[in-house]
């Protein structure tokens, strides 16, 4: 049998070491003077030929096990030889006394030992950091494969088990007892995701003790100076190192004062501490700035950014271990983390998900949010999250609690500031008003960015590389980065009308441009004029356009949003109205939400479907009724947006909704003047006519409105095309029949009418 290794440690005087690397390799001789040890001692315990270890168990080695008493294990044998010897207990507490010495030097000096730092981060104890030194060993030096081989008897288990951990760090063979706890699930080493603990490749689970002890890759790579983000995480993590702080930023001063107390001032490393900072929830629309503030936040305090993509979350992934591993990088960067969960189109709902159902495939990946919330509230990490409040999460996060902290809505101040500095250096065109833009589009300081961006890039696609930005670039530009989720629960109207398109009495058409003028000016008067605090709702404007069907309501709404360069969305009632209760509310309350941060203009036609009387109660079905109504009085006072209803039956409407109207407006039908003037104006330029084509006489016999005569130009149209001609008389009667016949009017007087031109210059068809 070989002799014992000699076991000796060098004795010098005590240096700091030059960087984290010379601490590991000096921490490195504790596990090879252990490794020395044991060898020792197995060498003197076991007298078989060493060539064979692990590959056969001897007759010997059977009769030693079958002779000692029942139950008792070889390592409480009080007659076996002692496996620490006093040489190498005096050793291990020189060596120990010199490493701490040179720790001490280091720290001083100011030198980063990033073993002390994870043993400080995640609380590990002098086993569990010997138990991360001994698996590190074999990362450094393959030669380490075979001396964990030979230690365990077997030269296919390359990797440290728990039995050899607890046999090279614990000496007292009671203790190893107490000390398998650190190998729990719900200890640091596997808690944190340090180690992994699993079965050697190809066999079947075993007891605890022959499990195999893996560092961690990523905490292989922390220790030996490597900082790149575990892969795991790659693709839906960034890390940012914020430059700008709060007072870089469009922040009002109270909101801005208000971010500075939410958290105190104090490092964001996971250090030992009484309770972990309460995780701020961001709320408000997208493109509030709420990943700027964030990062403004964390750039005061000295912290890196991770940012989490929740759009981007691998649903096949296990939630919590992500977000665990999420945590662990933020500990090992000394980060905060944003969680950017809002307006997701990945697998989250915060709606159901903090929940944790299951379901099926369509439904099964919301669910991971619970699991992702509970885990950051285990943790300890500074987290914001990018997302509105609701009780699922107070109740995901009770132990770390929440502090709320909505982003306000940009004002006319901001968004013109921000609207100057991006547009400053470029060249814009004449028609440019950037107050105007700023007042007219309520967007958020992000989209306000984005909606520069994308304008400068319409008047290069337009005019090349040195075009000027015109105004259509910029309302194109602001209408896209609009919230376009209103295109879901209504329909958008092109809005291709100009003023000279509608007929109506002058004082009619004053009152539509006061209209555009309030919707123009509505910033100036309730914000700088200061009528906006005498008001605490009706800040919106709701506008009703009463009148019969065909004279110009529909028209006159897309006139005002062309006028204004908005959307105009028409609400369609099939998807609104519902026999379900409550469910008439949802869908409103929806529109109304969406319509917030569209920038668009809600078109509510045959509004008296919705916006009826109420009646008096006499069943349950008259009680619901009354109750949708008076919700759409209340969200109508709340929304400070642009309303415009439509009614053929003004009588039929509520009377409490004419308080809460800023305008109303008659659409009369036309007269003889007015229904010529829209005889004029009804032909394009394109369509061939007849030169004695009687227009005045058309709106002199004929009584309709300006919707019935658009149908009577293009139905004779159409007879003219078949007939191959001009648009004659002729064709026109004729139309003027079919539409009489499908309103059902009297047509007793087309006998006259085609009599008096059927001879004439217009009849060559006969008709």
């Amino acid at each position: 049998m070989k002799p014992a290794p000699h076991v000796s440690v060098e004795v010098d005087l005590a240096q700091p070491y030059a960087d984290s690397s010379a601490h590991l390799l000096a921490e490195l001789e504790r596990v090879d003077l252990l490794i020395r040890a044991r060898i020792a001692y197995l060498r003197r315990l076991q007298a078989d030929d060493e060539h064979f270890r692990g590959l056969y168990i001897s007759e010997q080695e059977v009769d030693d096990l079958l002779e000692r008493p029942l139950g008792t294990p070889q390592w409480l044998d009080a007659s076996s030889a002692a496996q620490r010897p006093e040489e190498v207990e005096r050793a291990l507490a020189a060596l120990d006394e010199r490493l701490a010495a040179r720790r001490r030097l280091s720290l001083e000096r100011g030198t980063e030992l990033r073993l002390d730092r994870l043993a400080r981060l995640f609380g590990l104890d002098v086993i569990e950091l010997d138990a991360v030194l001994v698996c590190l060993a074999v990362e450094i030096d393959l030669r380490y494969e075979k001396l964990y081989a030979y230690l365990q008897d077997d030269v296919t288990r390359k990797r440290p088990s728990i039995d050899l951990l607890l046999q090279l760090l614990v000496a007292a063979p009671a203790a190893r007892l107490v000390a398998r706890r650190r190998f729990h699930a719900d200890a640091p080493l596997l808690a944190r995701r340090i180690v992994t603990v699993d079965t050697e490749a190809g066999q079947a689970q075993g007891p605890l003790l022959a499990r195999f002890v893996k560092l961690e890759d990523r905490i292989v790579q922390y220790l030996l100076g490597h900082d790149a983000l575990d892969e795991r995480l790659r693709t839906f993590v960034s890390v940012l190192a914020p430059a700008r702080g709060l007072d870089d930023l469009l922040l009002e001063d109270a909101a801005r004062a208000g971010l500075r107390r939410a958290w105190p001032d104090r490092p964001a490393a996971l250090l030992p501490r009484p309770k972990p900072l309460p995780v701020m929830l961001l709320g408000g629309q997208p493109g509030a700035g709420k990943r700027s503030i964030a990062a403004a936040i964390c750039s005061e305090r000295g912290w890196p950014l991770l940012v989490v993509e929740l759009a981007a979350w691998p649903v096949d992934a296990e939630p919590a271990r992500l977000a665990e591993l999420v945590e662990r990088e933020a500990a090992l960067r000394g980060a905060a983390v944003f969680w950017a969960a809002a307006a997701s189109s990945g697998p989250f709902d915060a709606g159901a998900a903090a929940e944790g159902r299951g379901g099926d495939a369509a439904v099964r990946p919301a669910s991971v949010l619970g699991p992702v919330l509970r885990a950051i509230d285990a943790g300890s990490a500074p987290c914001f999250w990018a997302g509105d409040e609701n009780e699922a999460m107070r109740v995901a996060l009770s132990q770390r609690g929440a502090i709320v902290m909505p982003m306000p809505p940009s004002t006319v101040a901001q968004r013109q500031a921000l609207w100057a500095s991006c547009l400053g250096g470029v060249a814009l065109a004449g028609d440019v008003d950037i107050v105007l833009l700023a007042s007219r589009f309520k967007l958020s300081l992000g989209r306000v960015v984005q909606a520069a961006a994308t304008a400068r890039r319409l008047a290069q696609l337009r005019g090349g590389a040195a075009a000027p930005i015109d105004a259509h670039d910029l309302l194109d530009a602001c209408r896209l980065h609009s919230n376009q989720k209103l295109t879901l629960l209504a329909r958008k109207v092109g809005a291709h009308y100009q003023w000279s398109d509608i007929v109506l009495p002058a004082d009619r058409l004053a009152q539509l441009r006061e209209i555009c003028n309030h919707v123009k000016y509505r910033d100036r008067v309730y914000g700088d004029w200061g009528f906006g605090g005498k008001l605490a709702l009706g800040k919106g404007l709701a506008v009703l356009f009463a009148g019969p069907s065909g004279t110009g309501k529909t028209m006159s709404a897309s006139i005002i949003a062309s006028e204004l360069g908005l959307d105009l969305y028409k609400i369609d009632l099939s998807t609104v109205i519902s026999k379900y209760i409550g469910e008439t509310e949802k869908n409103l309350s929806k529109i109304f939400d969406e319509a917030e941060t569209s920038n668009a203009i809600l078109f509510f036609d045959e509004a008296d479907a919705l916006f009826g009387k109420r009646s008096e109660v006499r069943d349950s079905h008259d009680r619901y009724a009354n109750i949708e109504v008076g919700y759409l009085l209340q969200r109508m006072e709340e929304y400070e947006g642009i309303a415009i209803l439509a009614t053929n039956f003004r009588k039929n409407m509520d009377d409490a909704f004419t308080r809460r109207l800023h305008f109303t407006v008659e659409f009369p039908f036309p007269n003889d003047e007015d229904r010529h003037r829209i005889w004029q104006g009804i032909w394009p330029q394109d369509t061939p006519r007849d030169s004695a084509l009687d227009l005045r006489l058309l709106a002199e016999r004929f009584e309709m409105t300006g919707g019935n005569i658009k149908n009577v130009a293009v139905a004779a149209a159409f007879l003219a095309a078949d007939d191959d001609q001009v648009v004659r008389m002729g064709h026109v009667i004729e139309a003027t029949q079919r539409e009489y016949q499908k309103t059902g009017k009297l047509i007793g007087d087309f006998a006259g009418a085609f009599a008096e031109f059927a001879n004439g210059p217009n009849d060559a068809n006969g008709r």
